[in-house]
């Protein structure tokens, strides 16, 4: 008689296991295939299977697994932009009293309809909190660009308030100013057509 183990459920360690052993470019198309699947939706039942897959091991083991998968991408992809937002929400979360002191420090020495280009107010970091947290539950697909657009005000906002109160590390406001402007430049490409 054969010995019969019951599986082990897979945790984070060995998702995190499999990382380190994978071919990296495997792990970047699956990368890809996820955001994709999360922006863009499903065509076919076996990928509707998937989404939720993805959806509970966000939900259970975090959005941190996934994200790893995203952190290599070039900005002009969608599993790129997920990773902007990923850490534009992480940072967010772990620091709401510096994000938004930093916004509102921003606020006052940037026109905010140049920034936000037609959309409206500056997104606060509670929208851009919200926001992120609906695109990456597969809620928002047919605005992506705006989802983008609204980030991209945000960290530009932020960035301009972080230069203006001198966090100590001046090439800090400088990442959070690229990353808007990556966000912002994906969301050009998603209105034409041509995010990857």
């Amino acid at each position: 008689m054969a010995d019969f183990r019951r599986p082990l459920l897979p945790g984070p360690q060995a998702f995190e296991g499999w990382l380190e052993a994978a071919d990296p470019t495997a792990v970047s198309a699956t990368g890809e295939r996820i955001a994709h699947l999360l922006v863009r939706g499903t065509d076919e039942r076996s990928d509707d299977a998937l989404v939720e897959r993805v959806l509970r091991l966000v939900d259970t083991e975090g959005l941190a697994t996934i994200a790893e998968l995203w952190s290599a991408a070039p900005s002009d992809t969608v599993a790129g932009c997920l990773w902007r937002l990923y850490l534009l929400h992480t940072w967010v979360h772990r620091q709401p009293d510096q994000a938004a002191r930093e916004y509102a420090a921003g606020l006052a020495h940037t026109p905010v309809q140049n920034v936000v280009a037609g959309l409206g107010e500056a997104p606060s970091p509670e929208d851009v909190a919200a926001l992120v947290d609906a695109v990456f539950h597969g809620l928002i697909r047919s605005d992506f660009d705006v989802a983008l657009d609204r980030a991209a005000a945000f960290a530009h906002v932020a960035s301009v308030g972080r230069a203006q109160l001198d966090s100590g590390d001046p090439h800090s406001a400088a990442r959070l100013f690229d990353l808007a402007r990556h966000l912002r430049r994906a969301a050009a490409l998603e209105r034409d057509g041509r995010l990857a």
